[in-house]
């Protein structure tokens, strides 16, 4: 037996050890990690003098900074990535047109990393840089649809002479899975107001409804009429006849784009670079200066820590639920920060930045009534980022003016709730038998076994309708619309930008500096100071606090016993029905 206890204890000392070094090494890692993303975040870029401002388009333009983090456990290093925001991007390049260091934008167009309602900012952007005199210079390896409608805007649009050039139009998709539903026997019931309310058709439905096509073409008709129309004007062309390349597959390859008038030269690297030499009068490639977009705004976009007054961003980014976390989703933590922003004497003008494709009614009317309590206060001027749609309307609908891009998608004013019952599935699949005993005869309501009755159902659309006259009622008081007219255009349906000014929905055509400029006016602000809410922690600070914390035994029995609760009341439709305020998944690729 000795052997044998000898190989046992052998095994789990080395387990041990083992154990004992990975974790050295981890937070080793980490350790050295942040270390060096401390001292990255305490660098202050340079701006060298005749310098190249480059634009890659593939790297992120958000609507908030954020940071992104991947660890190399053999080299104990950490590459940090870093978007910029969307406002920082425009500001960096409002100061850049005036910057005598800088002497053009180099926009490398090969991929786009952003969304189209940000994209249109941005190229409004730079297309306000190239007033300044100074020349935008797009070049290219490949060219998409997307890449494009930023890259046409350039005084010069370069594409390699052997680069793909793929402009196709917009797509969206939307999958449908009521035959698997039905296959693995779940039983889903949708009750809604609003006959283009779509958000939960795809369960319900096997195939799209003639009102979601409706809406659907009308949506990506209007956007890509915002693209064409761009493009057009940039490059001297109508958009017939863009459109007629596009179906005819015209424009498939580098030769054909530049035939077309699409691109102004083929050219490869070394020869993009003697250009750039010309253009900043240096004999050779390596005397070239470049200055990244996120450098150059850590540089330049600074706060004028001078001015006492203050105009507040507000950027309600992500799905609207109760409990929020903060980054990602909005709710009663995103409602306390309103509090807090009202109660700041100090602001005198808030931007509510949207970019929510709605959510939970409970959480969307908690956000709006703080809205409403901060109005009261002082000015409240909307932006619409990619999408304030539904529940992203709801909180917004009763700002005092609501700037929106023209391809934001809003609108969707409507409510639903879709309620799943996986008894029969049990019963099918894993031959699972529930029985029940309850005290009165609805006790088992929307308990994830079995499908609601009628009287049941009857009662949710009850709720269903009631709430969604509530929500009719609101915007009709915000827009100062009738509720008719309000219900004429709601139904669920989602508008672009460019078709909700004329409907009312919106009242200006704009970006988030549109507003900001409208808001300062509106207190008639010449000097003040921009503060965004929710503040953002960096990656460092978030690795710090990770690292400081005392976790205790406590804690993570806490943790695993609430994870697990929700994971089974996802899995087996615990949940009580809620009714919910939110855009169908719309995914518009431009390619």
């Amino acid at each position: 037996m000795k052997p044998f206890w000898k190989v046992v204890f052998g095994g789990c000392l080395g387990t041990i050890i083992a154990f004992l070094l990975v974790n050295l090494i981890f937070f080793w890692v980490i350790g050295a990690a942040v270390s060096s993303i401390g001292k990255d975040a305490e660098k202050q870029p340079a701006v060298p003098r005749n310098a190249i401002l480059k634009i890659d388009l593939s790297n992120p333009i958000a609507e908030r900074t954020k940071d992104d983090v991947s660890f190399n456990l053999l080299a104990g290093s950490a590459d940090l990535s870093k978007s910029v925001s969307l406002l920082d991007a425009v500001q960096a390049l409002e100061l850049a047109a005036a910057d005598p260091q800088i002497r053009f934008v180099y926009l490398k167009a090969d991929e786009l990393n952003m969304g189209i309602a940000q994209a249109e900012e941005f190229r409004s952007a730079l297309m306000r840089f190239r007033e300044s005199g100074k020349p935008v210079i797009s070049y290219s390896q490949n060219l998409s649809g997307g890449t494009y409608y930023l890259a046409s805007v350039a005084d010069k649009v370069i594409l390699n002479a052997y680069g793909d050039c793929s402009i196709v139009g917009l797509n969206s998709m939307q999958i449908y899975y009521k035959d698997l539903i039905d296959h693995l026997g779940v039983d889903i019931q949708l009750i809604r107001h609003g006959k283009y309310k779509s958000a939960g058709e795809p369960y319900i439905k096997s195939e799209m409804s003639q009102e979601n096509r409706e809406q659907y073409e009308q949506m990506l008709s209007s956007i890509w009429g915002v693209i064409a129309e761009g493009v057009a004007a940039s490059r001297s062309i109508t958009t017939e006849q863009l459109n007629h390349w596009i179906d005819n597959l015209a424009i498939y390859n580098a030769e054909e784009a530049k035939k077309a008038g699409l691109v102004d030269e083929l050219w490869y690297d070394d020869q993009v670079r003697d250009y750039f030499c010309t253009l900043c009068d240096v004999k050779k490639a390596k005397n070239l200066r470049y200055v990244s977009l996120s450098d150059y705004a850590k540089a330049r976009v600074k706060a004028n820590y001078r001015a006492k007054e203050k105009i507040a961003v507000l950027y309600a980014d992500g799905e609207i639920v109760m409990d929020d976390d903060g980054m990602g989703t909005i709710g009663n933590k995103f409602a306390r920060q309103i509090a807090q922003v009202r109660q700041d004497s100090s602001i005198k003008a808030v931007v509510f930045r949207v970019n929510s494709p709605g959510g939970s009614v409970q959480a969307s009317a908690a956000i709006e009534r703080e809205i409403e309590l901060l109005k009261a206060c002082k000015p409240v001027v909307a932006s619409y980022g990619e999408y304030a749609a539904s529940g992203g309307y709801w909180i917004s609908c009763n700002a005092d003016k609501i700037f929106s891009d023209r391809s934001t998608l809003t609108g969707s004013i409507g409510v639903f709730g879709l309620i799943p019952s996986f008894g029969r599935a049990l019963k099918k699949n894993v031959h699972l038998n529930v029985y029940e005993v309850s005290t009165h005869k609805h006790g088992s309501l929307a308990n994830g076994m079995n499908p609601l009755d009628a009287e049941e159902e009857a009662t949710m659309q009850k709720t269903i309708d009631e709430t969604y006259e509530d929500f009719v009622g609101r915007v009709a008081a915000g827009r100062g619309m009738s509720t008719d007219a309000v219900d004429a255009i709601a139904q669920g349906r989602v508008w672009a930008g460019a078709d909700a000014i004329k409907i009312g929905l919106v009242d200006e055509l704009g970006g988030l500096t549109d507003a900001i400029r409208y808001a300062a006016s509106m207190v008639s602000l010449e000097n003040y100071r921009l503060v965004e809410y929710p503040e953002v922690p960096s990656l460092y600070d978030q690795l710090l606090s990770s690292m400081s914390e005392e976790v205790t035994e406590q804690d993570i029995r806490a943790g695993w016993k609430n994870h697990a609760a929700r994971v089974s009341q996802w899995l087996l439709g615990l949940r009580g029905p809620e009714m919910a305020a939110r855009m169908d998944n719309i995914v518009i690729v431009l390619q």
